[in-house]
C-alpha cells in the first residue's frame, strides 16, 4: 500500500506540474533589475515590465538589487525557484564580462539560467577630446600607434561597459595605452570634454549627445550598424576595422529548470511588448536598438551568449583585467 501511495503521488505530481505551468501566471511576478534605480537599464526595465505584465494579465513588480556590477541580483535569480515568478533583465556586463573578470565566478551564465529573449542592444561610441589632432578612426589609429606611451583613455571603472570596449580596441591594434578608471561614466566623460583625457568608449546615450553638440569628436560607433540617434557617424567596420564591436545587449532570463510552457509564454509576452509601436519608440528614445525577430529567440540567445563569453574572455585575459 505504501508503494502504491508513492506511485500515485508521483503520477499526480507529473500531471500537476504541466497544468501549473499552463495556468501561469496566477499571481504577480518579480522582475529583478540587478542595478540601482534611476539608471538606463532600470528605466528600460520598468517600461518593458509594465508592457509584459499587460500581455500576461498580471502585475510585474520591479526589485532593484544593485551591487557588484549586477552580479548579486543575477545570482539571486539563478538560485530562485524555477516556477516563473522571478525573472531577470541581464546584460553583457552581468552575463558575459562577469564570467572572466572575477577570480571566482558568481554563477555560470550559460548553465544557471534559461535564456528567454535578447531584446535590445546599445552600442558604445568612441569619442576623442577636441584637441586631439584626429577626425576619424584611421587618423586616431595612426596617432595611437605613434603616441601610445603618452596617451590616456578613460572609463567608468575597471571591467565596466566603458572599459572593455576600449580594451578590445587597444588589444586589436596592439597598443599599450594607460587606462584611467573613474567612479562613473559622468566624471570620465567630463575629463574628455575638458581635453584632459584623450579618448573614451562610452554609452551611445551620453556620447552621441556630446558629439552632436561638438564638445568632443565622434570617432566611430562600435557596432555592426549605425546608431539611429547619430546616423551620420560611421561604424568601426565602415572605417576599416571590422570585428571591433562593443554593443551591450539586454535580455531576459529565468532560473534554470523553469518549465518550457512558462518560458514560451513569457517569450510571447515579450514579443507582444516589442510589437507595440509606442514601446519601441520609447526604447529607441532611450538610445536602445531593438533586435530583429530572428535574434530575439531563446535558441539564438543561448548560442550567442556562449560565443560572446568566449569572445570577451580572450580580450579580458589578454588585457590582464581582473576584479576582486
Amino acid at each position: 500500500m505504501k508503494n502504491l501511495g508513492i506511485v500515485a503521488l508521483a503520477a499526480l505530481t507529473a500531471v500537476a506540474t504541466p497544468v501549473a505551468a499552463q495556468d501561469w501566471p496566477t499571481r504577480p511576478i518579480t522582475l529583478v533589475v540587478p542595478f540601482a534605480p534611476g539608471g538606463g537599464i532600470d528605466a528600460s526595465a520598468r517600461l518593458q515590465a509594465l508592457a509584459i505584465g499587460e500581455a500576461l494579465g498580471q502585475t510585474v513588480v520591479i526589485e532593484n538589487i544593485g551591487a557588484a556590477a549586477g552580479t548579486v541580483g543575477s545570482a539571486r535569480v539563478a538560485k530562485a525557484a524555477p516556477d516563473g515568478y522571478t525573472f531577470l533583465i541581464g546584460n553583457s556586463g552581468t552575463h558575459v564580462y562577469s564570467q572572466s573578470l572575477y577570480k571566482k565566478r558568481p554563477f555560470d551564465s550559460a548553465e544557471d539560467f534559461e535564456a528567454v529573449a535578447m531584446v535590445t542592444e546599445s552600442p558604445r561610441i568612441l569619442l576623442a577630446r577636441k584637441g586631439l589632432p584626429v577626425n576619424n578612426l584611421q587618423e586616431l589609429i595612426a596617432y595611437m600607434k605613434a603616441n601610445q606611451k603618452t596617451m590616456q583613455y578613460a572609463s567608468a571603472g575597471v571591467g565596466s561597459g566603458t572599459h572593455l570596449p576600449c580594451a578590445l580596441l587597444n588589444f586589436t591594434l596592439g597598443v599599450d595605452i594607460t587606462h584611467v578608471p573613474y567612479r562613473g561614466e559622468g566624471p570620465a566623460l567630463q575629463d574628455v570634454i575638458a581635453d584632459r583625457i584623450d579618448y573614451m568608449c562610452t554609452t551611445i546615450q551620453s556620447g552621441a549627445a556630446q558629439a552632436t553638440q561638438g564638445t568632443v569628436k565622434g570617432i566611430a560607433v562600435m557596432a555592426p550598424r549605425r546608431a539611429s540617434i547619430i546616423p551620420n557617424l560611421a561604424t568601426t567596420g565602415e572605417q576599416g576595422l571590422p570585428g571591433v564591436e562593443a554593443t551591450v545587449w539586454n535580455g531576459f532570463f529565468l532560473p534554470k529548470g523553469t518549465p518550457q510552457p512558462i518560458i514560451d509564454k513569457l517569450h510571447r509576452a515579450i514579443e507582444t511588448m516589442v510589437a507595440r509601436p509606442e514601446i519601441r519608440k520609447k526604447l529607441e528614445d532611450l538610445g536602445l536598438e531593438i533586435l530583429p525577430p530572428n535574434q530575439r529567440t531563446g535558441a539564438y540567445f543561448s548560442t550567442f551568449l556562449r560565443a560572446d563569453i568566449e569572445r570577451w574572455g580572450k580580450v579580458i585575459k589578454a588585457a590582464g583585467i581582473t576584479v576582486e
